[in-house]
């Protein structure tokens, strides 16, 4: 069960917040009042707690970092893409502007921060998350956020956020729906861990691929289904994907071109 609160004196914008998520989301809102993080676990039995405070939606599990929305990497490549330089999931993709991309794995909306930059204003991009609490955090957070760069903090806007698991959503969806279809699946031996990568693995789907997700991908998509993988894993062999040739980089792009 996951509850939503605040900080121990919310402000009234502060409050409407929570209220909002609370409601929108279908999740309990209790009053905080002086309780610590700890006793908020132990009075209502919660498994997860999301604190509405000043400009910042903090997600906590008992006994796991607390995990905080950032652009992180996504802002950086942002602005590479905004000077001209290339971007290799970009490059793989064949994303443009105006394009419509799937991102079906979205986590923390890092990937999906940088395709709404290459699309543009004219394309658009829906990040799919299975996860509850992820999922209100990565809506919170994109509509909340700001950048230094105006254009990037748009980008954050235009994202739409489902909660949904991803193979049910591309069964539901006609044929060519998508230019882009994406998929970056939690690594089951990460590369490395970052302080934004490790609070994340204690709410992720941590489930491989289907070969059936694939399938849907392939029929969904218009140009390419993408996938982000480890090099070496063996998931590009197993799913049928080319890598994207990159000799020296510990994490390759498999591409199934569909057009």
């Amino acid at each position: 069960m996951m509850i939503v609160t605040t900080g121990y004196s919310p402000s009234e914008p502060e409050l409407a917040r929570a209220k909002k998520i609370a409601e929108e989301s279908g999740i309990r809102l209790v009053s905080r009042g002086r309780m610590s993080i700890p006793k908020l676990f132990t009075s209502t039995g919660a498994d997860a707690v999301l604190i509405v405070t000043q400009g910042k939606v903090r997600l906590l599990r008992q006994d796991h970092p607390v995990l905080e929305y950032h652009p992180s990497m996504g802002y950086v490549r942002a602005k590479r893409l905004l000077k001209g330089e290339p971007d290799p999931m970009i490059a793989a993709s064949r994303a443009e502007a105006g394009d419509s991309v799937l991102d079906c794995t979205a986590g923390l909306g890092t990937d999906s921060l940088v395709f709404a930059v290459a699309v543009g204003t004219q394309g658009r991009v829906r990040a799919l998350e299975a996860s509850p609490e992820l999922a209100i955090l990565l809506r919170e957070g994109l509509a909340s956020y700001e950048v230094e760069k105006p254009s990037v903090t748009e980008a954050m806007r235009r994202i739409e956020v489902l909660r949904t698991d991803h193979l049910d959503y591309l069964q539901s969806l006609p044929d060519n729906s998508f230019d882009i279809v994406y998929f970056d699946p939690m690594f089951r031996k990460p590369v490395y861990d970052s302080s934004g990568i490790s609070p994340l693995r204690a709410f992720a789907d941590a489930r491989a691929l289907s070969e059936a997700s694939i399938r849907e991908a392939r029929r969904v998509a218009r140009k390419t289904v993408i996938l982000k993988e480890k090099k070496g894993s063996g998931e590009m062999e197993r799913l049928g994907f080319a890598a994207d040739g990159r000799e020296h980089a510990k994490i390759t792009y498999g591409v199934i071109q569909v057009d």
